[in-house]
C-alpha cells in the first residue's frame, strides 16, 4: 500500500529519510572508534588500527548494506517493515511453529526497547563531551546540560514534532557532509589507511590477537546500532528512497569518517582523548559541538518516535495493554504521542545518564540488547526465505546461516558488557517481554472463560420472546469478542434490565496482521435475523479504531442520523484468581488484573461517545 508520503519523488524521500532513519547509525562515529580502541588496549600500532577499521567497514557492509538493505527490506507486510511486522507476516505461514516465531518477534521488539533507552543518553552525552576540547572550563557542565536537553526533548513530545521535523533532514544532510569532510581531512594526513578496505586486515587482526580481537567485536558492533531502523521505517518512506540515502550518502560518509579517525591515530594523535573532535580544526570545534548536539537530538527523536510506533503496533496486535494514543497532527498518521511510554523513557534515560556519567561507560553497556534483536531478525529471515521466497533448505541455511553466525559472534562478544552495565537494557527488555506475555495470556484466558457459557443467537432471541422482554426504540451496539453467538454483554444486560433495543448490532473488532485495511473491506455487517445484525470490524495494526465513524452509514443507523439513539454496551471486567488446577499462576492473574484496571478505557480506545455508553460489570476468574 502506497502512502501519500511515498508518492513523492524517491530522491526527495531519500533526503527526508536522512532526518529520521539514519540518526542513530549516523551519530555512531562520535563514540565507536573510542570504544574499539579502548577494547584493543589503546594502541596506535598500524596493524591494530587498520584491522579495527577493516572490521568497522565490513560490519557496515555485511550487516547494514547486505543483511538489512538487500535482504530484510525485500520482505514487507503490505509495505510495513520491522520485527513485529515480520513476525505478523510469518505467523500466517507457520501453523506448527507459531509459538517460536512469536517468541522471536516479541523478544526482538523487547530488546529494541531495552537498548533504545540508552541511545538518547549516549548520543547527547557524547556530543556534548566535545565541549571539553573546545572549552576545557565547561567540563563540569556537560552532565547537567545533557540532562537539561533530554528533559526538554521529552517534554515537548506532547506538542508534536511535525513542524520542527521539517528541519531534521537539512540538519542531517549537513551532518553527513561534515562527517565526510572531516574524514577526508584525516585521510589526507595518512592515505595509507584506505588499505583497510581489504578484508585481509580484519582477518589478520583476528589471527594475531585471538581473544582480544573477539572481545573488540563488542565495540565494533556499535557502528551498526540503528541498522534496524532501515527496516522498521520502510513503511514510512519506502524501500527505494532508503536504499538511495544509505548507499549514496550515509554509508560513504560513515566510512570516510571512520577512515579519517583511523588515519589521525596512525599520524600520532592521542588515543586516550576524543578522536572524533580531534579531526576538526580547533577554531571550528565549537560549531561542530553544536551540530553534533543537534544531530544527536534528532537521533534521539527518531528513537522516541520509533518507540511510540512500535507500541501502537503491539497494542493493536494484542500484545500490550491499551494506552492513550494522541495524534499530534492531522497531516501525518505516524505523528503520535503515547504519554506512558514517553515518561517511562525519560525516567530511565535520565537515570542512565546519572548512573554512567560518560559516553565511554555507556558504550560499555550498549549493544547487547540490539545484537540480540538482530539475531532474532536473522532467525526470522531464515523462516522468510523458506516460507515466502520458497528457497530450499540448503540455500536458506547458506545465506541466513552467515547472518546468524555474524550476529551470534557479536552477541557473544557483547556478553562481557553485562557486568559493565549491559544488564540494565536486558532487565528492561525481559520486563517488557513479561508484560507482553502476561497480557496475551490473560486476554486469551478471559476469552476462553467467556466462551464456555456461550448461547446461540437463535436461542437467545427465542428466550426473549418467550419471556416477554420489552423492546425499546433505538439501536444497541454490543461489543463482543465472540462471533456467531449471543454477546455475553447483551445477555447480562437483558437479565438485569429486562429490556432490549429493537435494533441490535453485535460487533467484533479484529486487528489483522496487516498495517491498514481499505475502507471497502473495513466492515462486514449482515442482518442474521430481523432487527439483529452481526458485524466484524477490521483494522490494521497501524490504525486507530473509530467505531461510531465506521457504523455511521450502515443500514441499522440510517434512521438516526444524529446517532443520539445509539447506545454502546461494553463489558467491565473484574479479574480474580481462579481456584483450580487449570488457573493461571497467581502472579500472572494478579499482574493481568492490575493491567486491566490501569489500561486505557475501552470507550476511549474505540472512540465511543462517553454519554452513550453503558458498562455491564462482570467478574471473571482466570
Amino acid at each position: 500500500m502506497t502512502t501519500p508520503q511515498q508518492k513523492k519523488a524517491p530522491a526527495i524521500l531519500a533526503l527526508s529519510a536522512l532526518g529520521i532513519v539514519f540518526g542513530d547509525i549516523g551519530t555512531s562515529p562520535l563514540y565507536t572508534f573510542n570504544s574499539v580502541l579502548k577494547l584493543a588496549g589503546g594502541t596506535n600500532r598500524p596493524e591494530i588500527v587498520l584491522g579495527l577499521l577493516s572490521l568497522l567497514f565490513w560490519t557496515l557492509v555485511l550487516v547494514t548494506s547486505i543483511k538489512y538493505a538487500l535482504f530484510a527490506m525485500r520482505i514487507d507486510n503490505r509495505g510495513e517493515g520491522g520485527i513485529l511486522a515480520l513476525m505478523s507476516l510469518l505467523v500466517k505461514f507457520h501453523s506448527k511453529r507459531q509459538r517460536w516465531i512469536i517468541a522471536a518477534g516479541l523478544l526482538g521488539a523487547a530488546f529494541i526497547y531495552g537498548d533504545g533507552v540508552i541511545t538518547p543518553a549516549i548520543s547527547v552525552l557524547s556530543a556534548l563531551e566535545g565541549l571539553e576540547l573546545a572549552l576545557p572550563t565547561t567540563a563540569d557542565y556537560i552532565l547537567p546540560l545533557t540532562m537539561f536537553i533530554l528533559i526538554l526533548l521529552f517534554s515537548i513530545q506532547p506538542l508534536g514534532t511535525a513542524r520542527i521535523s521539517r528541519f531534521f533532514a537539512p540538519v542531517m544532510i549537513v551532518w553527513f557532509s561534515v562527517l565526510a569532510l572531516l574524514g577526508i581531512r584525516g585521510i589526507m594526513m595518512n592515505p595509507y589507511v584506505l588499505l583497510a578496505l581489504n578484508p585481509l586486515y580484519a582477518l589478520e587482526f583476528f589471527i594475531a590477537d585471538g581473544l582480544t580481537s573477539f572481545l573488540v567485536l563488542g565495540g565494533v558492533f556499535l557502528c551498526v546500532t540503528g541498522a534496524e531502523a532501515l527496516y522498521a521505517d520502510m513503511g514510512h518512506f519506502g524501500r527505494k528512497p532508503i536504499w538511495i540515502a544509505w548507499y549514496t550518502i550515509a554509508l560513504p560518509s560513515l566510512v570516510l569518517n571512520y577512515a579519517g579517525q583511523a588515519a589521525l591515530i596512525l599520524s600520532g594523535a592521542d588515543v586516550s582523548n576524543n578522536i572524533f573532535y580531534r579531526l576538526c580544526p580547533p577554531s571550528l570545534q565549537m560549531p561542530l559541538v553544536i551540530l553534533s548536539t543537534l544531530a544527536t537530538i534528532i537521533a534521539s527523536q527518531a528513537i522516541i518516535t520509533g518507540a511510540f510506533s512500535m507500541t501502537r503496533q503491539a497494542i493493536q496486535l494484542g500484545w500490550l495493554p491499551r494506552m492513550k494514543i494522541k495524534q499530534t497532527t492531522e497531516d501525518s498518521f505516524g505523528q503520535i504521542y503515547i504519554g506512558t511510554i514517553n515518561w517511562l523513557l525519560m525516567v530511565v534515560t535520565l537515570t542512565l545518564v546519572m548512573f554512567f556519567q560518560s559516553s565511554e561507560r555507556l558504550a560499555a553497556a550498549y549493544g547487547i540488547a540490539v545484537s540480540l534483536t538482530m539475531l532474532m531478525t536473522s532467525f526470522l529471515l531464515y523462516s522468510a526465505m523458506r516460507q515466502i521466497w520458497r528457497w530450499n533448505r540448503v540455500t536458506s541455511l547458506s545465506v541466513a546461516g552467515i547472518f546468524i553466525l555474524i550476529d551470534t559472534s557479536f552477541t557473544v562478544a557483547n556478553t562481557i558488557k553485562i557486568i559493565e552495565g549491559g544488564y540494565v537494557p536486558l532487565l528492561l527488555a525481559m520486563l517488557i517481554f513479561a508484560v507482553m506475555f502476561v497480557w496475551r495470556q490473560g486476554v486469551n484466558r478471559v476469552a476462553r472463560t467467556v466462551a464456555e457459557k456461550n448461547l446461540s443467537v437463535e436461542d437467545f432471541l427465542s428466550s426473549i420472546e418467550d419471556n416477554g422482554i420489552a423492546r425499546v426504540p433505538g439501536v444497541g451496539v454490543f461489543l463482543t469478542r465472540t462471533q456467531g453467538v449471543a454477546p455475553p454483554v447483551m445477555r447480562w444486560h437483558v437479565k438485569r434490565n429486562q429490556s432490549l433495543h429493537d435494533k441490535i448490532i453485535a460487533l467484533t473488532i479484529q486487528v489483522l496482521d496487516v498495517p491498514r485495511v481499505s475502507a471497502e473491506h473495513k466492515l462486514d455487517l449482515t442482518e442474521k435475523y430481523p432487527g439483529f445484525w452481526q458485524g466484524v470490524a477490521y483494522y490494521g495494526f497501524m490504525e486507530k479504531p473509530n467505531v461510531p465513524e465506521l457504523l455511521k452509514n450502515t443500514s441499522p443507523l440510517e434512521r438516526c442520523p444524529d446517532h443520539e439513539s445509539v447506545t454502546y454496551y461494553i463489558g467491565h471486567e473484574s479479574i480474580v484468581a481462579k481456584e483450580s488446577r487449570d488457573a493461571l499462576p497467581r502472579w500472572q492473574s494478579h499482574t493481568f488484573a492490575w493491567m486491566v484496571r490501569n489500561c486505557l478505557h475501552i470507550t476511549e480506545h474505540y472512540q465511543l461517545p462517553g454519554n452513550q455508553v453503558i458498562e455491564i460489570g462482570r467478574r471473571i476468574a482466570i
